[in-house]
């Protein structure tokens, strides 16, 4: 515990550490909800390759995990962050205000932000990304030039050749990189597609951001939190509501749920890996290179998550529904993260 305790101060350039707790000796993730199995696999692989203590993972968001992992260097401060989306400019500063100023990004390769319903439910689903914003909107043009609050409450209320059933949709809350990542690829997609919201976005691009990005809160959508097996779980208990996850999620669970087709394409690998899929998204974990050569293990555990073993086509990654990185770009990954490349700050 000393010798650990000294090796930090060496490394940190420290006096002493702040707490009086014994020195841990198991890897600390925090992070996305959509990046922790992925993280929680390598986990198991790394304890059992080696016989070292698996590592302690929390699915805090991928903002809730940069606001921990940002905060600060030192035993009392997680090792590795997940993320659903790339680190924003304001956590950048956010950690190097703490004094976190090396960091390694790592992109592990991509998922599908997918909608899902239950396999109880019999409609062959298919939306488009205009339906599901005026379904999901605050607010929604009221074709005056203005703006009305969402009257929507049946799927049918805005396409009658859709299910005459309540609009209630199980999604994630603000905090949560999958919440980042369905505003931008869908409800801002969704929203421009609709009359005259392309040029509001060049006219007023405040108000075209605020109309194009809330949320309801009115009951028809229902932040669940960042646990996605609980989104799983409310799905089984009504079949006609739909939920918001990542691609793995809705993989895993394949004999439970079934995909709802977005601008009638189906979310698999391959249309993922192509791009014809239209809410496709990167998915990264963050190093912090001062724990690098004092928390035991971390260096074994990091090259474990960048093996091809892990991240490759055939790796045990991709059978949990990881979709690879070209070769290029994962021999680019690897590279970078035990090189301990830094991010540009």
């Amino acid at each position: 515990m000393k010798t650990l305790k000294i090796a930090f101060a060496a490394a940190l350039g420290a006096t002493a550490l702040a707490t009086a707790a014994e020195a841990r000796d198991q890897i600390q993730i925090v992070g996305s909800s959509t990046v922790f199995p992925y993280s929680q696999a390598v986990a198991e692989e790394f304890a059992n390759r080696t016989g070292r203590p698996a590592p302690v993972l929390e699915s805090t968001g991928t903002g809730g995990g940069f606001k921990v992992f940002c905060g600060g260097v030192g035993e009392d401060y997680a090792d590795i962050t997940g993320a659903s989306r790339a680190i924003k400019s304001s956590e950048v500063e956010l950690c190097a205000s703490n004094g976190v100023t090396d960091i390694t990004e790592a992109l592990i390769g991509y998922d599908g932000l997918s909608i899902a319903v239950s396999r109880a439910n019999e409609t062959d689903w298919n939306l488009t990304e205009e339906q599901i914003y005026l379904a999901l909107a605050a607010e929604i043009p009221d074709g005056k030039g203005g703006f009305i609050a969402n009257p929507h409450q049946k799927w049918s209320d805005i396409d009658p050749s859709l299910p005459g059933v309540d609009i209630v949709a199980f999604g994630p809350p603000p905090t949560s990189g999958t919440r980042d990542a369905f505003v931008e690829l869908v409800m801002h997609d969704g929203c421009s597609g609709l009359p005259g919201m392309a040029e509001l976005e060049e006219a007023d691009e405040d108000k075209w951001e605020e109309v194009c990005s809330r949320m309801r809160q009115d009951g028809p959508f229902v932040e669940a939190g960042e646990n996605d097996n609980l989104i799983v779980q409310r799905l089984e208990a009504d079949p006609n509501a739909v939920g918001i996850f990542g691609y793995s999620f809705l993989y895993e669970n394949s004999d439970k749920l079934k995909a709802v087709n977005v601008n009638g394409i189906e979310p698999t690998f391959d249309t993922i890996a192509d791009g014809s899929y239209p809410v496709a998204r990167p998915l990264f974990f963050y190093v912090k290179n001062a724990h690098r050569d004092v928390i035991p293990g971390m260096k074994e555990f990091i090259e474990e998550y960048v093996s091809e073993a892990a991240l490759g086509p055939d790796g045990y990654l991709a059978e949990r529904g990881l979709t690879p990185l070209a070769d290029d770009l994962r021999e680019e990954t690897a590279k970078a993260v035990l090189e301990a490349k830094k991010l540009e700050m």
